[in-house]
């Protein structure tokens, strides 16, 4: 399978100062993987900006506006880590058209990794937090249910419960949400039991893991969970928010992935969007705060993409096995589990 990565230098221009989400989070990956093997097999996407139009596909009027006004007066703090500054509009705007971009990509066979910034999991229709300021991918999901599609699925594999995303479909049976990640941890939702509502009764599945757990925990939830669930729902479409803070060396988070856990989601990945949606996949830039440690999990995404393959990993712990048996327990009245 053909990819690439969409970026541009201008993503450093979103300032947060001395922040884990930091100007220069995206250059460093792509500085990494111009020195890999890989960068001559990769093709290189410039993203388009996105129009206010497509960020009120999720988020409302007074939001859009709140974002827009604090960039225009120099800059603020909208809580204690998220930051606005005189460019990061602008730069946010393009961080959702590089999410967007993504499904130019796929008539061309590719399936692309986004690297955008600021990320996004964490904004809810009204409100920017946890480093977010615009809702990337579920901008990306809205706008493809908008032309047409009638099953998205987003994977979230971030650390953190991507809330926001959750918040956005949590009614909607048109896209299924899908996230493991540590528990308990910021933002403090993303339990077994958050399910959906009314008619979206089901399409949320939430496996929050144990502090600790690893390549193999993973991979088993894959196996338990993520890959029927996904297989069952049939998407047109299968996006992922691709947050690489669940590495073992990252400052923010408590697992413990190593290069070969993100391959193995990722090749497993590609297989399922091959299956069942004509390879049309996508990852967005989502956390990630150890820059080497990213870097390099980027390119473990990237690789096994390209080589179609699949890296073995070990078993998993008693920890992660009981979180899964108790996600999969919630969900088992929805799917076949």
């Amino acid at each position: 399978m053909d990819t690439g990565i969409i970026w541009d230098e201008a993503y450093s221009e979103h300032a947060t100062g001395v922040h884990p989400e930091a100007a220069d989070r995206i250059a460093t990956i792509v500085c990494h993987l111009q020195g890999s093997d890989l960068w001559s097999h990769l093709k290189s996407v410039k993203p388009t900006t996105a129009t206010e139009d497509d960020v009120l596909l999720i988020h409302t009027p007074a939001h859009l506006q709140r974002i827009r006004r604090a960039a225009e007066s120099g800059g603020e703090w909208l809580d204690g880590d998220t930051h606005v500054s005189d460019r990061s509009y602008e730069i946010a705007l393009l961080a959702i058209g590089g999410a967007l971009d993504i499904i130019g990509q796929w008539e061309q066979g590719v399936a692309p990794f986004a690297l955008v910034r600021p990320p996004g999991h964490h904004a809810t229709p009204d409100q920017a937090m946890g480093f977010c300021l615009f809702n990337n991918i579920a901008i990306t999901a809205a706008t493809l249910l908008e032309q047409g599609m009638e099953r998205v699925a987003i994977v979230d594999w971030d650390v953190h419960h991507g809330n926001g995303t959750q918040d956005a479909f949590y009614a909607d049976p048109r896209v299924l949400f899908v996230s493991m990640h540590e528990w308990p941890h910021y933002p403090g939702t993303g339990w077994i039991d958050e399910c959906g509502s009314g008619a979206g009764k089901g399409f949320t599945v939430n496996v929050p893991l144990p502090s600790k757990c690893g390549d193999g925990d993973y991979g088993h939830a894959f196996d338990e969970v993520v890959i029927p669930v996904v297989r069952q729902f049939a998407p047109e479409a299968l996006l992922v928010s691709a947050g690489q803070d669940v590495h073992a060396d990252d400052p923010l988070g408590g697992m413990a992935l190593t290069e070969a856990g993100f391959g193995h989601m990722a090749g497993r990945l590609a297989e399922l969007a091959r299956e069942v949606c004509d390879g049309r996949l996508g990852f967005v830039l989502e956390g990630g705060y150890d820059p080497r440690a990213s870097a390099r999990s980027v390119e473990a995404v990237l690789r096994a993409v390209i080589e179609e393959s699949v890296p073995a990993v070990g078993p998993a712990g008693i920890g992660g096995v009981d979180a899964v048996a108790r996600a999969a327990g919630a969900q088992k009245p929805f799917w076949t589990l």
